[in-house]
């Protein structure tokens, strides 16, 4: 476990700088998760602002089990799937019928592109998709934990997602002109 414990006793106590060099240590790493999840940069730059009020409000609850990054990171996350929340974002129509459960093998093509490329396709996604698919294929999250974040039905994450991969596949081969074998 990285030892941050210097930091967070400092900003325990509301000193300033320790919390200034905590959003310095994180902020660049926990943006990019804002980015996945937002629909453009400003909105990624307010997910930040509150999950990092949200991550010194409760950071007297943080226990130094498990990674501190990993800790902060789902607070960001669980920030950003609140504010698609309250924007009503989140649908639950079950179309489970059209989730293919052998729609599992696309990491290769997804390293292949750069992490810019990939952020711009993720974005361009709808907020549905693009939570879902970040959630599973980023985040790690099984379709079971991710019905209890948003609310959800299980084969309605599971369509999500194969939506969602369908149409980054569908992307990659008209923005690269490649074949695409990844579903």
């Amino acid at each position: 476990m990285d030892n941050y414990s210097d930091i967070i006793k400092a900003c325990l106590k509301g000193n300033r700088i320790a919390q200034n060099r905590l959003y310095q240590l994180f902020a660049d790493k926990m943006y990019g998760v804002c980015l996945r999840y937002a629909d453009n940069e400003d909105e990624a730059k307010d997910i930040l602002q509150d999950g990092f009020i949200k991550v010194y409000v409760n950071l007297k609850q943080f226990n130094n089990k498990g990674s501190f990054e990993g800790w902060i990171r789902r607070i960001i996350v669980n920030t950003a799937l609140e504010k698609f929340r309250d924007k009503n974002y989140l649908f639950a129509v079950n179309m489970e019928s059209e989730y293919d459960a052998n729609s599992s093998h696309y990491d290769h093509i997804l390293s292949e592109l750069s992490a810019k490329d990939l952020l711009k396709l993720i974005q361009d996604l709808s907020p549905q998709y693009r939570t879902v698919f970040n959630l599973y294929a980023i985040e790690g999250y099984s379709h079971k934990e991710i019905c209890e974040k948003l609310k959800i039905k299980e084969g309605t994450s599971k369509s999500n997602l194969s939506r969602a991969r369908e149409i980054l596949k569908e992307k990659v081969k008209q923005y690269y002109n490649i074949s695409v074998n990844w579903m």
